[in-house]
């Protein structure tokens, strides 16, 4: 079997995030965290519950890409009419997306870029389902570029989404169910275990450098006291990605070969 490619060894370190996790419904936006809620239930968390994308649950993960309209094995009918009161607003859900700006404190923004909030440089989607989602279950992060662009210096642009930030902690306001667990880069995986759940790096991943990743970030980084170097896929792993990506999506999200992180940087 050949070497692991780097989006092999993301969606490996981002199905970590569901570990352990219980009974919920795992919802990963995008190739990678879908690939990697799908490899955490084939693999170490087989109680973890995932849609079909469309509106039933699934005894096994659908592969992505183009299929036909078998979708396995359905446990349950759960359509979008249904989702919030079954998943989103009952806590029993653990979502990976992938905003455009994240600051150290793990605000998010997904809606406007630059200028005003009457008149932005650039519009985005609005903030969509993040405001409620960020206060009522789980959530993780997936960036595919680590840069400055992505991991602001100061405040995001627009706030889309909670975070720890303790500028925003208004008085009397709860923000105990502000649940932000790891955030996976091309270049390591992060959590919120610093300073007043700032930011912090817990692994790098091969080949790259701890200077690399403070220079791609607009704000300072805080360490592990542990850091560790990102695990690299197994062959078994490997061969379940394959089953659940046929059409080799994966390749035309991240290139690269994690071993040659660091020559090619």
């Amino acid at each position: 079997m050949s070497a692991p490619t780097l989006a092999e060894l993301l969606i490996t370190a981002c199905s970590e995030t569901w570990r352990d996790g219980g009974e919920i419904i795992a919802t990963g936006v995008g190739p990678v965290p879908r690939l990697a809620a799908s490899l955490a239930m084939s693999t170490h968390t087989p109680e973890l519950a995932m849609t079909d994308g469309e509106a039933f649950l699934v005894e096994d993960p659908v592969p992505i890409g183009p299929r036909d309209h078998a979708h396995g094995h359905g446990t349950g009918y759960l359509p979008f009419s249904r989702f919030f009161d079954a998943a989103v607003w009952s806590g029993r859900r653990h979502a990976m997306v992938t905003p455009t700006q994240i600051d150290q404190y793990g605000q998010t923004n997904l809606s406007c870029l630059g200028g005003t909030y009457a008149k932005p440089k650039v519009q985005m989607l609005g903030a969509r389902g993040f405001p409620g989602n960020s206060i009522h279950h789980p959530n993780s992060m997936f960036i595919p570029a680590h840069s400055p662009r992505v991991f602001v210096e100061g405040e995001v642009d627009f706030v889309s989404s909670v975070g720890y930030n303790p500028a925003r902690r208004l008085a009397g306001a709860n923000f105990n169910d502000v649940d932000l667990r790891l955030i996976v880069t091309n270049l390591c995986v992060m959590d919120f275990g610093g300073t007043e759940n700032a930011i912090r790096i817990i692994s790098l991943h091969p080949g790259v450098t701890l200077e690399q990743v403070k220079a791609a970030t607009g704000f300072a980084l805080q360490v592990a006291d542990d850091l560790a170097t990102t695990p690299l896929p197994t062959s078994d792993e490997l061969a379940i990605i394959d089953q659940l990506d046929p059409h080799n999506i994966r390749a035309n999200v991240v290139k690269g070969n994690p071993s040659a992180m660091q020559e090619a940087a």
